[in-house]
């Protein structure tokens, strides 16, 4: 399987941040905005707000004196024994305050084994979450989620899903031609959400961005009720432009 790998906001955010957390790590008495400028030659504009995310997150800690030193959440994430459980929460943590901030329910999703798996979802009376009437691994040519990971995914390995898993019609609004789909995957620009508008669902409206981290396929989406599309894309603008977090929890 071979990846359609393109550089977004996110991905460049996150090899920044990567970068940021090495130069941290190696100086353990802790290291200064200007030896992190210099070192990473990352303009103000730029390094300000990386460093407020990684605080935010619990990846960095400031010293008394200014210095930044290795946070909780990055010790936690780095342990072999703990990362299973502490990247879950981790992602928890981070789609609650996504959700909180975009007002719906949010999602992290991968591709493993050849299969579309929901890590984990952050709803809420407000912000409910889409209703699962047909596994989503099966609705992939349907859901934002799918489109969002096949996407990411060579022509091949596109085709092999399809070969396994059918395009039934679950709205009026689905597409269920492959060659249809796979011209629309083929189109859709990596640094534009996903769109699925009643596609899966009838009074669901979603969205997809990809969070690919490594070798491993992944996407964070969002969904909301119908009655509310007039916000899906400024809500998945939102979603792309926030993405860096959930990026760098995968690829730590």
């Amino acid at each position: 399987m071979t990846l359609q790998h393109q550089p977004t906001t996110a991905h460049r955010s996150v090899q920044h941040a990567l970068r940021v957390l090495e130069l941290v790590a190696r100086r353990g008495t802790g290291v200064t905005d200007d030896e992190l400028a210099r070192h990473t030659a990352l303009p103000p504009a730029r390094l300000a707000p990386l460093l407020r995310m990684l605080l935010r997150e619990g990846y960095v800690e400031q010293l008394a004196d200014g210095a930044y030193v290795t946070g909780a959440a990055l010790t936690r994430l780095g342990s072999a024994a703990e990362r299973g459980h502490a990247l879950r929460e981790k992602l928890q943590s981070t789609l609650v305050g996504l959700r909180d901030s975009i007002g719906a329910a949010v999602y992290v999703s991968r591709y493993v084994d050849g299969e579309i798996r929901v890590l984990t979802v952050a709803d809420g009376p407000g912000t409910p979450k889409v209703n699962e009437w047909v596994d989503f691994r099966v609705a992939g040519h349907a859901c934002a989620v799918g489109k969002s990971l096949l996407g990411q995914l060579d022509v091949a390995a596109r085709r092999d899903h399809l070969a396994r898993h059918k395009m039934p019609r679950l709205t009026s609004r689905t597409i269920t031609n492959e060659r249809v789909l796979l011209t629309k995957l083929a189109a859709q620009a990596p640094t534009v959400p996903v769109l699925d508008i009643q596609e899966y669902a009838v009074g669901t409206v979603c969205a997809a961005v990809p969070v690919t981290a490594g070798s491993a396929v992944g996407c964070l989406a969002l969904s909301l009720p119908v009655e509310r599309a007039h916000r899906l894309r400024e809500a998945a603008e939102t979603l792309n432009r926030k993405a860096a977090p959930v990026l760098l929890s995968l690829a730590i």
